[in-house]
């Protein structure tokens, strides 16, 4: 109790730096304020995206269809303005902000675990495997349901396999995952090449190709449930984790010092931001750059202290890729893939920090 207590205390004293970067102590009243900021901001943007889009919905009527699932109400609207706001609007919110939540956090673990900012979720290569497994389901002709089930199985056993590449493999541990990650990576992308060469062209082709930009349209109640249940758990052990992440980024000598199992307590980081990422990918498909873009906006903000910088990171995460589908859904007639946005958005932020490290 003793060595956690002071562990607790360290992590305090020492998170201005955190994954090659350092910030200025950001008082606890700013970091608070952020943070019900970006809750006020997320509600808001939720209760909007129910009412907005090509079949707008007035607000009072989006309140009493919402309330008619609860006490009993005579409807006013129609069968159609009902569907659209319980079958197709609210479950894809609700796996937005799941997505976000999930990504973000988990490029959050990643960076303070493996000590480096530019490190993303899709680093073990769970997002390749996702994309393998979705690839060869729709080239097998499986459901939308089978499809994210067999993503996400093939997600968690890339992963798996890097870790068990990284224990038999000799050098520094850290360097030998991220290796392991980035060779399964490339050898899974040329498994989801040599399914499009062999894909029918007319229809599974473009298909693989859509799913492989990401994409919320379409989404429902059954992937929420099925990426709902990991994701909230995941993110929780993270967020109870999250002071022991600032001690990882001291590095694994003063962790040991101050009484954390290093290696137990990596795993499950690593596991738990897996998960997140597997769930994530295997309902919405390959959305790039939220894990390093909104973990590195929050930090400048609320400073590295995980404390402070993992719940920013779960709203600003939610908030920002629930915006970024808003605008997918409602810039154009034909709706423009997530993930092409999120690029557009985290490439430039990327060349920024490479260029800021450079005058550091």
């Amino acid at each position: 109790m003793e060595n956690n207590e002071r562990a607790r205390q360290l992590s305090h004293e020492d998170s201005r730096k955190s994954g090659g970067f350092d910030f200025a102590s950001v008082s606890t009243k700013k970091a608070a304020l952020f943070i019900i900021c970006l809750a006020v901001a997320m509600v808001v943007v939720s209760a909007v995206s129910l009412l907005v889009g090509r079949f707008p919905i007035d607000p009072f009527v989006g309140l009493q269809i919402l309330f008619s699932q609860i006490f009993p109400i005579e409807p006013t609207w129609t069968t159609q303005v009902e569907s659209i706001y319980l079958n197709v609007r609210l479950p894809r919110i609700i796996l937005a902000l799941l997505v976000g939540c999930a990504l973000a956090s988990a490029g959050a673990a990643y960076q303070g675990t493996f000590q480096n900012p530019l490190v993303s979720p899709d680093i073990l290569g769970a997002s390749q495997g996702a994309a393998f497994g979705a690839a060869l389901a729709i080239l097998l002709g499986f459901s939308s349901f089978a499809l994210s089930a067999t993503a996400f199985t093939f997600s968690l056993a890339t992963v798996a396999m890097v870790l068990l590449i990284s224990t038999r493999a000799k050098g520094n541990r850290i360097l030998v995952v991220v290796l392991a990650g980035v060779m399964m990576s490339s050898l899974l992308s040329a498994g989801v090449s040599f399914i499009k060469l062999i894909a029918d062209p007319t229809n599974q082709l473009p298909e693989i190709t859509y799913w492989l930009m990401g994409a919320l349209n379409g989404a429902t109640m059954k992937e929420v449930y099925l990426a709902g249940p990991i994701i909230v758990v995941g993110c929780a052990v993270l967020f109870a984790l999250r002071w022991k992440i600032n001690i990882l980024t001291m590095g694994d000598e003063e962790a040991t010092t101050m009484g954390i199992n290093v290696n137990r307590t990596r795993f499950v980081i690593i596991l738990c931001a897996t998960l997140v990422t597997a769930a994530s990918v295997a309902v919405s498909g390959m959305i790039g750059w939220v894990g390093l873009v909104v973990p590195h906006l929050c930090r400048m903000v609320v400073g590295a202290d995980y404390r402070k910088l993992m719940p920013a990171s779960m709203l600003g995460g939610a908030t920002f890729l629930l915006i970024v589908d808003d605008i997918a859904r409602l810039l154009s007639t034909s709706e423009i893939p997530i993930g092409i946005l999120t690029a557009f958005v985290g490439a430039p932020f990327f060349l920024y920090l490479i260029t800021r490290k450079k005058r550091a």
